[in-house]
């Protein structure tokens, strides 16, 4: 973290000897054709560019040509556990910032070209091999017209084919190009990193909820105007004071950041459980099987502040110690010792499905 962590690449050699694909290749195939999840094609043909989403139809895939085509399946934490436990070797960096476990499998000669991202990876190398090269290069200029960003003048000064097991770390801002020297799963573990803007944006949307302003604007006694299609200089003076009473602590803006940071994507949804338990029947299971995090659930704290999936829970004493136990390690295996109130929100967030008994995961 001192040396590299958004400052400079690091290749490792085996970072994970006899590594082993979380998803086959027939598996990435099939989510690629699922409705379910979010994935994307892209083909380099007689040198041009094309990017399609999907779902994909089977028979599209067949007929795919042999080389410089690749698949990529986003979320694949959600739907393979697996994949999910990967995201364990990462944990000396806060689940905050985790984005996704993105899967790429191309056939050889697939890539999806030179460019840069906003963002921390680890590329890590399932099975085949992929050669990258990078570079620190300022002129991130786009190829315009293209349907991928894709650098105009890619200048690489480094080079690594990556077998299975390695692993290269990619700061934010390093231009980077991956392509397949053989067929090949790619493993890219991301780390979001929120602009400003986008933090201003979702807070500016969060005060909506929370602000309340009594008074409204008045004219009584104003003298008719000569200038109807004139803004009342009155009006914005009133708007411009009204404005100046929006007021946030650190409180307000944890509240936020705990909603904001935990709140699932789009495209998540949790079902209940198929069978439904009193909380008498969830305590007895869940205390001696133990209790997870659903793979798409997102549980943080802040002292004694906890937010499940984009809802704060302020939690008394007697709670804390189990949740953040839950909230770090995403799963307590059993058995489970914790007071009864804990035992009760855990049994409402198994009811919303956003909590699973260890023995039921999937």
């Amino acid at each position: 973290m001192r040396r590299h962590w958004q400052r400079a690449p690091l290749l490792v050699r085996q970072a994970f000897p006899a590594f082993r694909d979380p998803l086959s290749r027939d598996e990435v195939l099939s989510l690629a054709r699922s409705e379910e999840a979010s994935s994307r094609l892209v083909q380099r043909r007689r040198g041009r560019w094309s990017l399609e989403h999907g779902p994909f139809d089977r028979r599209v895939l067949a007929t795919l040509p042999a080389r410089d085509w690749t698949i990529l399946v986003q979320d694949t934490n959600h739907f393979a556990r697996a994949a999910d436990e990967l995201l364990r070797a990462f944990d000396f960096i806060p689940h905050a910032r985790i984005d996704d476990v993105m899967v790429s499998y191309a056939v050889p000669g697939g890539g999806v070209g030179p460019h840069v991202d906003s963002y921390d990876v680890f590329l890590l190398q399932g099975q085949g091999r992929r050669r990258w090269r990078i570079s620190r290069q300022r002129d991130l200029d786009f190829v315009p017209g293209l349907p991928l960003k894709i650098l105009a003048d890619f200048r690489p000064t480094q080079e690594f084919v990556l077998e299975p097991g390695d692993m290269l770390y990619l700061p934010p801002g390093v231009a980077h190009d991956g392509v397949a020297e053989s067929e090949c799963l790619t493993w890219s573990i991301g780390f979001r990193a929120p602009s400003d803007e986008e933090l201003a944006y979702a807070f500016l949307d969060h005060l909506r909820d929370t602000v309340s302003l009594a008074g409204h604007y008045g004219d009584a006694g104003a003298a008719p105007t000569a200038h109807p299609g004139e803004l009342p200089a009155a009006m914005v003076s009133h708007a411009e004071k009204a404005l100046a009473r929006i007021r946030w602590n650190r409180a307000a803006v944890l509240d936020f950041c705990g909603r904001f940071l935990t709140e699932p994507k789009p495209n998540v949804f949790f079902e209940p459980p198929a069978r439904s338990l009193t909380p008498a029947a969830f305590r007895r299971r869940a205390s001696r099987a133990g209790i997870a995090l659903d793979p798409r659930s997102r549980l943080a704290f802040s002292g004694r502040m906890f937010f499940m999936n984009g809802e704060p829970v302020e939690a008394p004493p007697a709670l804390r110690a189990s949740l953040r136990r839950l909230a770090d390690a995403r799963r307590l295996p059993g058995p489970v010792t914790a007071p009864a109130a804990f035992w009760a929100l855990a049994h409402g967030w198994h009811a919303q499905g956003f909590v699973v008994i260890a023995e039921d995961t999937p």
